[in-house]
């Protein structure tokens, strides 16, 4: 998609310098990649003590939120270092995936968890959606790749599902305080969205590879 290559590169050139730097000093990707699953782990935990110790506090939830947008970036320098610095292997690929995954699960989890002990059942069942789809996305793109077909299509990818749910989260935080309507609804309706836009893009995935399948053999 064109807008998603473009914010890429935009995201590239304000990334570009501290790549760089990070090749002088010998940071190596997977090191990124780890650095990234242990920020979101950070998130979820205060996801977490937020339901345990402030259950409806959205303060802890607005800090989460933005610590969970800062590890995506970690996200995008750790491929940007393996080109950048001729460190691609495909060890670093595979991991990189599964720690993508884990991230992504965990962050979900912790806001489900968060959400149940805030008395907002409903909220947290959405949650749980969001998460199935997320994880049934990457899934099917991996299933597909198996069968040696391209399968990137899809509007609620991982980058935005990220971007919602941290930009929920730090929203939240920021207008816990509203009376106008339940701020909580903040956090709740990025998580609806996501459910319905991943398993969207889940089933549209399953749909275009079955075109692919039903195609010559030779494609």
């Amino acid at each position: 998609m064109k807008y998603r290559d473009f914010l890429q590169q935009l995201i590239y050139r304000i990334i570009n310098p501290l790549v760089h730097g990070m090749i002088k000093v010998g940071i190596t990707p997977n090191f990124i990649t780890t650095t990234g699953l242990l920020l979101n782990i950070v998130a979820a935990a205060l996801f977490i003590y937020a339901g345990v110790n402030a259950p409806g506090d959205l303060y802890w939830v607005g800090w989460a939120g933005g610590i969970v947008l800062f590890a995506g970036l970690f996200d995008m320098m750790d491929g940007r270092l393996a080109r950048v610095g001729n460190m691609c292997s495909t060890f670093g690929a595979f991991y990189d995936s599964v720690l993508d995954r884990y991230s992504e699960l965990v962050t979900l989890f912790g806001i489900s968890y968060y959400l149940i002990l805030s008395g907002y059942l409903w909220g947290s069942i959405l949650t749980s959606i969001a998460l199935i789809g997320s994880l049934m996305v990457s899934y099917v793109r991996a299933r597909a790749e198996g069968l040696d077909l391209e399968c990137k299509v899809g509007l609620m990818q991982r980058p935005e599902r990220v971007v919602l749910a941290a930009l929920g989260a730090i929203f939240a935080g920021l207008f816990r305080e509203i009376e106008a309507f339940d701020p909580m609804m903040i956090l709740i309706v990025p998580m609806a969205i996501i459910a319905l836009l991943a398993n969207a893009t889940a089933f549209y995935r399953i749909a275009h590879c079955r075109k692919l399948l039903n195609q010559s053999p030779k494609k």
